[in-house]
């Protein structure tokens, strides 16, 4: 699955914390860096369809040369992207057509101006 970086070993923050073992030292992740093809790749097979599943993410990993869980975690990571431009979409859109709301008038003021209406019978 994951590939670890070697041992990390205290910082000046403090002493190094075992990753998910007894061990004496703190393991990180390292991070998957995609070639240009395989994003290319990946962002098409997104814009068909934002969920990876079953034999598809297998097949798809195997011919871009990438673990299961790389393609799974690349998806997941491309939907939060997606719905946060969504997001920020709707917003851009909704502050675009905002109109300012004029002030309401006071309670005097309808009184005054309901005094002022006749009503007239035809």
């Amino acid at each position: 699955g994951l590939e670890l970086s070697h041992c990390v070993g205290a910082s000046s923050l403090g002493p190094a914390m075992p990753w998910r073992s007894g061990g004496p030292c703190k393991m990180k992740r390292v991070r998957t860096v995609f070639k240009p093809e395989q994003l290319e790749r990946l962002e098409q097979e997104f814009l068909k369809q934002q969920y990876m599943v079953g034999t598809e993410r297998v097949d798809l990993a195997a011919t871009l040369h990438l673990t299961e869980t790389q393609v799974k975690v690349w998806f997941q990571n491309r939907r939060i992207k997606w719905r946060k431009q969504s997001m920020e979409q709707k917003a851009a859109k909704l502050s675009q057509f905002r109109v300012i709301e004029p002030a309401t008038a006071d309670s005097t003021d309808i009184k005054d101006h309901e005094e002022d209406t006749v009503d007239v019978e035809l």
